[in-house]
């Protein structure tokens, strides 16, 4: 949420089902029902598809608001990436008959969110958790296999009417897919595009993923541009019409990761570090395009990490032994005369409007005493100051910092 109440535009999409009763129409035959995840209706004579289900729990409820459009029985469920919000409500809306559809891949990342299910939650809850309104451990989600897992190309027909399922080398999810009706100019994204329209992808979450890299991405955008859609269908929010708007859309998206790319790559071979590189390369106003939830910055850090792996030589030898930064608090704080003093230093740099350099000290005081009230205050206040300088436009960012930011309140009672 934003400073002034209002949701942020991802949190928006996110809560836009609220309420709903009843599903809406985009076309005559494609009718839609808003959830975490949208999922859609394709009804066509002698059987209907689905693209994507909604989130775990959701499927009755997404079935009822269908039901008044349907036209046969489901012939098909295709599932454009392996998030839960888009596959959850499977259980609650396929049918005896029903062919699931996913992208190659599927089956091994939905084991790695369940292998990793522990901490991936614990992350995504410090993130999601007030958004979604969900109390305790985020809901399993269902096992679901697919019948068929596309790794090129499949294209069917119900009733004259022809669908293809094109497999993606990048998008949110490694298995990610897109549905492409031909006949009538409509594509099915999913969150190939991240989940708000011409705007930043997310290459790497601040909840944890497996990488997403620029090539694919870049690649995935011209596959996408080069169909001559007319109406885009995206995971999330309303669709988008018309041919020369989607090309253009498409277009300033791609140009805008690889500007960030070949500037990311300037810095390294000009000896810069990746931190200078975050704080230096901004977009031009060109190629301006929206940080909801992705942003400049952290594209250029997954471009670092993708091309010069993990190991930073600006943090010297300790980096090559697993030795945190945080073993030597201790040492710092009893020079400084305990973790009071450097509390006192970190108000001080806050007061000099220096938020980011105020919480690296306040990491060290409290990781000598957690309890430390003036290092708590600093790190709730600077926290606000960067929520209310950011403006709430980008979700995680916002959601990380509301978090600290309750954490801090706690922790000061």
């Amino acid at each position: 949420m934003a400073e002034d109440g209002k949701p942020t535009p991802l949190g928006a999409l996110v809560t836009a089902g609220d309420g709903q009763t009843e599903a809406v129409a985009i076309t005559d035959s494609i009718f839609m029902v808003k959830d975490i995840s949208n999922a859609y209706l394709i009804a066509t004579e002698g059987g209907d598809v689905l693209v994507n289900t909604g989130f775990i729990g959701n499927g009755e409820r997404n079935r009822a608001l269908f039901a008044p459009h349907r036209k046969g029985p489901l012939q098909k469920i295709v599932i454009t990436q392996a998030h839960a919000d888009h596959f959850g409500a499977v259980p609650g809306v396929v049918e005896e008959g029903t062919e699931i559809i996913a992208g190659a891949g599927f089956t091994e990342t939905d084991k790695y969110f369940d292998d990793l299910k522990m901490f991936l939650g614990r992350r995504s809850g410090k993130l999601w958790a007030s958004m979604t309104r969900r109390d305790g451990p985020p809901p399993v989600p269902p096992k679901v296999v697919p019948d068929v897992e596309v790794a090129d190309r499949l294209s069917f027909a119900i009733n004259g009417r022809h669908f293809e399922v094109i497999k993606m080398p990048g998008g949110e999810t490694l298995c990610s897919v897109i549905v492409w009706l031909p006949d009538e100019k409509t594509v099915f994204t999913g969150n190939l595009f991240g989940p708000v329209w011409r705007s930043q992808p997310n290459l790497t979450t601040t909840r944890g993923d497996k990488p997403r890299l620029v090539g694919p991405y870049l690649k995935s955008c011209e596959i996408v541009r080069d169909l001559g859609a007319e109406l885009v269908i995206t995971g999330h929010g309303e669709p988008v019409h018309g041919a020369d708007k989607i090309r253009a859309d498409i277009q300033a998206m791609h140009d805008a990761v690889q500007w960030i790319e070949q500037e990311t790559i300037k810095v390294m071979n000009a000896g810069g570090t990746v931190y200078q590189a975050m704080q230096a390369i901004h977009l031009p106003e060109a190629l301006r395009i929206g940080e909801f939830h992705g942003q400049t910055k952290w594209t250029v850090r997954a471009v670092w990490e993708e091309n010069g792996n993990w190991v930073k030589y600006e943090d010297g030898t300790t980096a090559l032994f697993g030795s945190p930064v945080s073993s030597v608090y201790a040492d710092i704080a009893d020079l400084a005369g305990g973790a009071d003093r450097v509390a006192a230093k970190a108000k001080a740099v806050l007061d000099a409007d220096k938020p980011l350099e105020a919480l690296h000290l306040v990491d060290i005081a409290l990781g000598v005493d957690p309890a430390e009230p003036t290092a708590l205050a600093v790190k709730k206040h600077a926290c606000q100051l960067l929520l209310a300088r950011g403006g709430g436009q980008n979700l995680s960012e916002t959601m990380w910092l509301r978090a600290e930011i309750d954490d801090a309140e706690k922790a000061l009672g």
